[in-house]
């Protein structure tokens, strides 16, 4: 883009881990979709204990189902208030046999697949459950993503 161009989103990433802190990121995503007319995709990135308890059969698929459904209509409410369309995702945040998928490059992957403009992720430490993971992700999304980042 050079200067001559207008800057332009059609598309806000918003990662979310069902925190306090990823709940206020989508806020600012919607503010940013609500400015530039786009919709914003919330991925869901589910937790390493989350994610090794699924594979080991000791957490319930349901109860994962639902808590993350839980969080997807609250935020639902935050985007259906501003009119901003918003579609959602969920994705494993770790894997046992892939070293090198974590949320970072989770979030990374997924913006290049959405064709996304724009990521907003919260980057302040989280203290809690361990389903809160993208404190760990904010610094190398914003080391390595070829959009523009709002970290908050």
């Amino acid at each position: 883009m050079d200067a001559s161009e207008p800057f332009t989103v059609d598309t806000v990433l918003a990662p979310v881990d069902g925190s306090d802190e990823s709940a206020t990121a989508v806020e600012y995503a919607v503010a940013i979709a609500d400015r530039y007319d786009a919709t914003v995709h919330a991925l869901f990135i589910l937790g390493r204990g989350v994610v090794y308890g699924l594979d080991a059969g000791t957490v319930d698929e349901a109860d994962v189902a639902e808590n993350t459904q839980g969080f997807f209509d609250d935020i639902g409410e935050v985007a259906d208030e501003a009119d901003v369309s918003l579609v959602t995702s969920i994705d494993d945040g770790f894997s046992r046999t892939r070293k090198t998928r974590h949320p970072g490059n989770v979030v990374l992957d997924t913006a290049d697949d959405v064709d996304a403009d724009f990521i907003v992720l919260p980057r302040e430490p989280v203290t809690g459950t361990e389903t809160e993971v993208l404190e760990k992700a904010a610094e190398y999304v914003l080391s390595y993503a070829s959009q523009p980042v709002l970290s908050v």
